[in-house]
């Protein structure tokens, strides 16, 4: 049963078939071949529950919001204030790229969007500055997976569909995490300018920075809408994402008036095309964990790997490595709708926090974006960048091994993500 359903995944990834077609065809093929009993009704049940959540509404609200804020002026007003506060220092201006990353993953959740809105103009400054190709795009997208962690986080809030766990809790633990890695990069940014002698930037004065304050003021209320709301009980994460559509349009329709009532439809087509693209995954990946939990395939393996009765720590070094190792070669939201019903079980009864839990598997999910061979950051940034892969994976070395850092880290210190929630 296990080689058959392995088998005909590698098959059609091996011939590049689109995601949903091993998740789908693998687990009917084993309904089919092993479960004769079983009406194949039931997968249809399953791949519409499996996008039947309501925390689900908030995912193309979120990627809506981050659409309009794309088209319009928050990502230069961001950059412009950051800038004028770091830009004088060894390395401001790769600083500056990863804050504003941060930033703006507190308004967008999506790492793709962040090296869009971020990369194109600060790429451009980073390369002035002396600052080589590789260098300048390891930096990016490994900064713009913060977003995963700084909420809102589409990542979370697939975890929380799968597992249960509350989405609010979520997003203010990843804050801990999330700073944690902004702070590890602007350190390195900084040492490496140096070692490099890298130029600076004329520092700003007081003026400028206020102005460029008085600018980014409205849009650092995304943040402060989205934490503030949930962490005070005022309204859900459902409610944060459309209060965040609104807040978007308001900003950039009335207020900057960058965006047109014209250019609503070409960002909506655009966000519904991705947001189709992640609930067809979602719904073919519930039919696969159902298919996989039902044959209790999970046991045989985790009895095969981690014994029994199997420590915190090891449970979680193992769900580490996994879920790393499969996010280098698949969609993150696909390795967290599949693996993560297999070790959470285990998870609670070893006394893991289901919220520790969930920020270990997000921040894997994040380093396996931008981790060679398949990670989507990569391909994101050739794209973007206009890039061979060859001159992206360059730059990521140092990066990945902060990442490493920053994990061990997470592991062996819950409370950086759970002192908030205390």
């Amino acid at each position: 049963m296990v080689g058959l359903l392995l088998g005909l995944m590698v098959f059609f990834l091996i011939f590049n078939f689109p995601m949903v077609v091993p998740m789908v065809a693998a687990p009917l093929a084993v309904m089919i071949g092993f479960m004769p009993n079983m009406d194949l009704a039931m997968s249809i049940q399953q791949l519409i529950a499996g996008v039947s959540a309501q925390v689900l509404l908030s995912v193309p609200m979120f990627i809506f919001a981050a659409d309009i804020m794309c088209a319009g002026s928050t990502t230069q007003r961001l950059l412009d204030l950051v800038e004028t506060f770091v830009g004088h220092i060894h390395g401001g201006m790769a600083i500056t790229t990863a804050a504003t990353c941060t930033m703006f993953g507190a308004i967008s959740g999506s790492t793709q969007a962040t090296v869009v809105a971020i990369g194109r103009p600060m790429r451009q400054r980073l390369l002035k500055l002396g600052y080589r190709d590789s260098d300048s795009s390891g930096l990016i997208i490994c900064s713009a997976i913060i977003a995963l962690l700084i909420p809102p986080s589409i990542s979370m809030i697939m975890y929380a569909v799968v597992t249960g766990s509350s989405v609010g809790d979520l997003f203010i633990a990843g804050v801990g995490p999330g700073v944690l890695m902004l702070a590890f990069f602007a350190v390195y940014s900084y040492l490496f300018a140096r070692f490099k002698k890298m130029p600076r930037q004329e520092k700003a004065t007081w003026p400028q920075r206020m102005a460029a304050f008085k600018r980014a003021i409205l849009p650092l209320g995304f943040p402060i809408i989205i934490f503030v709301g949930i962490y005070g009980g005022y309204f859900s994460p459902t409610e944060a994402s459309a209060i965040a559509v609104l807040y978007a349009l308001i900003l950039e329709m009335l207020v900057f008036r960058n965006v047109k009532m014209k250019d609503l439809q070409k960002i909506a087509l655009s966000t519904a095309v991705v947001t189709c693209a992640v609930f067809i995954l979602v719904a073919g990946g519930q039919l696969f964990s159902w298919v996989i939990s039902y044959a209790k395939i999970p046991q045989m393996l985790t009895s095969t790997i981690l014994g029994v009765d199997p420590s915190a720590l090891k449970i979680l070094l193992t769900v580490t490595v996994f879920f790393f190792i499969g996010c280098m070669f698949v969609d993150s939201l696909v390795v967290i709708i599949i693996l993560s019903p297999i070790f959470f079980p285990l998870a609670m009864q070893a006394g893991i926090d289901p919220i520790h839990l969930g920020i270990i598997i997000t921040l894997q999910a994040a380093i396996g974006s931008v981790s060679p061979p398949f990670g989507c950051n990569i391909f994101t940034g050739c794209a973007i960048f206009n890039r061979p892969y060859g001159d992206i994976v360059k730059g990521l070395p140092p990066y990945l091994i902060m990442l490493l850092l920053v994990t061990l880290i997470v592991i062996f210190c819950p409370q950086l993500s759970l002192f908030l929630l205390n």
